[in-house]
């Protein structure tokens, strides 16, 4: 960084050992060996084909896509009435109220986890899915809170008056002027919920069962009883469909218009 040596050097410092370590399992992914080593033994796709069949994997794969989507979803349909409350209306400690659904962020998940465990699985006998998705949703909230709310505050209000000047119902004037307007706000917002629920593992590793895994702790597990790459090729496959989702936000919307309004 020009002008500033210290900065630039720490900045290059922090890229690579970001970087480094995901190249390292990236290449022993593609090794021909049977051995997590490096440098690989080899260019092969041999451990890609055995994680896609392996399937524990693939099951609990599908578990997370369900999960994430879902919470997402629940947590968007909560957080963006509660956005819309603490931002527009005139409801009495706005401050309090969202101090509260920010709140899950700064209790550990370990706690969360455990009182869900107490209260849902063992007090209410529910399945392990109703409990994983009422701990992710609330783990969710924040980002749809947060994140809406900053880009509903960027917003003009004088633009949704207008139209309920010209006779718009409040109704339209959500759909038509508001939720355009929260757009990039709900987009990232759901971004950010799906790639945290699905690759969240200490509330999962709690209210998880036999009967519904996700992905990351079954891989947590595998790491436990083997070490072969088989590991490597999934952690790599999960890598690509994270650069997949963010290719195509950059295309849809534009990481500027996705996330530069979140710390202004």
């Amino acid at each position: 960084m020009k002008g500033r040596p210290i900065l630039g050097t720490l900045a290059v410092l922090g890229y690579i050992i970001m970087i480094v370590p995901i190249l390292f399992v990236v290449s022993t992914a593609f090794t021909a060996g049977d051995a997590l080593t490096f440098p690989p033994q080899g260019v092969s796709l041999r451990w890609f084909g055995e994680a896609l069949a392996y399937q524990p994997f693939v099951g609990a794969l599908l578990s997370s896509l369900q999960l994430a989507v879902v919470s997402t979803a629940l947590a968007l349909l909560l957080g963006v009435p509660v956005t819309l409350a603490i931002q527009r209306g005139k409801i009495p400690g706005k401050s309090l109220v969202e101090g509260l659904f920010l709140s899950p962020l700064v209790v550990p998940e370990l706690v969360v986890g455990l009182a869900l465990y107490q209260q849902i699985m063992i007090g209410l006998h529910q399945t392990s899915f109703v409990a994983l998705l009422v701990g992710h949703t609330v783990l969710l909230l924040p980002y749809a809170v947060r994140v809406t709310g900053a880009s509903l505050a960027l917003a003009d209000p004088a633009v949704e008056e207008a139209a309920r000047g010209l006779g718009a119902s409040p109704l339209r004037t959500f759909f038509s002027v508001t939720l355009p307007l929260l757009r990039p706000g709900i987009f990232s917002a759901g971004l950010l919920s799906f790639v945290t629920s699905f690759n969240n593992v200490p509330l999962s590793l709690l209210l998880q069962s036999r009967q519904f895994r996700t992905l990351p702790v079954t891989m947590l597990d595998y790491v436990q009883q083997s070490y072969d790459p088989m590991i490597a090729a999934m952690s790599t496959l999960i890598l690509a469909g994270t650069v997949v989702i963010a290719i195509v936000a950059e295309k849809t919307l534009g990481f500027a218009k996705i996330f530069g309004g979140i710390n202004k």
